[in-house]
């Protein structure tokens, strides 16, 4: 009788989060909401390839050891915090200005509401990585992580101009290669990557036709303050170098990666969006 063995690919994940949201409507039309959760998210994995996450590796250090890969999830924003606004402007018939406007002007200055989102986020977490694989195994992936350099001083993480950050978001230093054959002990997703704030504004107006018309007129603003937010770094830190050794027990060496730490693009533009609506 044979005997078999199957595999079965397995997860385990943890989430837990904090949850303030408060409302209050105001008189004359004033709204406001405002809400806050702090999270933690930890998993062993958060990804079945790279393109379903990009800021955290797609396979395990060592498969036979999956715990080593326990830590916070591609989904693991600590902070999140967003404001919102809503004002129907007092202009027109029945409000504090212009209340004797003739009705041509009424329907020009009435119906108007402004409206505003605040959103600020920390940032995702990604992980550290090599650009070849140590261990000898023959996976091509380079699923390793370097490990931390007991001997680094000073800041991971750079400190100064926005120019600054994306030349080198973090220090390469902090970091060192695992002796070939080992893995690192870097833990999975431990760096954490720029915040995110953004301010959003929109003016809206409907106004009434006749009976069975309407207008409706939007104007949106996305970041309209223009705020640089970024998106992750480069995570390799090293690259593979030349060869060392004899032809019958050669190793490869190690060179920092030129794009170590850096930034490459940002997550949000300024945009502007004007909509026209006839409603009947």
């Amino acid at each position: 009788m044979a005997n078999s063995t199957s595999w079965v690919s397995q997860g385990t994940s943890f989430y837990h989060a904090l949850e303030v949201d408060l409302r209050r409507s105001l008189a004359n039309g004033l709204t406001l909401r405002a809400n806050y959760t702090y999270a933690r998210n930890l998993d062993d994995g958060s990804a079945w390839n790279t393109s379903v996450s990009a800021n955290t590796p797609a396979f395990v250090e060592y498969p036979n050891q999956p715990s080593i890969d326990w830590g916070p999830a591609a989904t693991d924003i600590r902070n999140v915090a967003a404001i919102n606004a809503s004002y129907d402007l007092p202009f027109g018939k029945n409000h504090l200005f212009l209340a004797d406007a003739t009705p041509i002007v009424d329907k020009a200055i009435s119906g108007w509401t402004l409206s505003g989102i605040a959103t600020l986020e920390s940032g995702f977490p990604f992980s550290a990585q090599l650009g070849y694989n140590p261990t000898g195994s023959g996976d091509s992936r380079n699923p390793v992580r370097p490990n931390v350099n007991p001997a680094f001083t000073g800041s991971l993480y750079t400190h100064g101009t926005t120019a600054q950050r994306v030349a080198q978001y973090f220090n390469p230093a902090a970091f060192s290669t695992p002796a070939y054959g080992t893995v690192g002990n870097l833990s999975r997703d431990s760096l954490t990557g720029p915040g995110y704030n953004d301010l959003d504004l929109s003016l809206s107006k409907t106004t009434q036709i006749n009976e069975r018309f309407r207008v409706q007129f939007r104007a949106e603003f996305f970041n309209i303050l223009n705020h640089t937010n970024l998106l992750t770094p480069s995570e390799t830190v090293f690259s593979a170098g030349p060869t060392q050794g004899t032809s019958a027990n050669q190793t490869t060496a190690a060179v920092v990666s030129p794009t170590a730490g850096v930034i490459t693009s940002a997550a949000t533009t300024r945009q502007i969006q004007l909509g026209l609506k006839l409603l009947f």
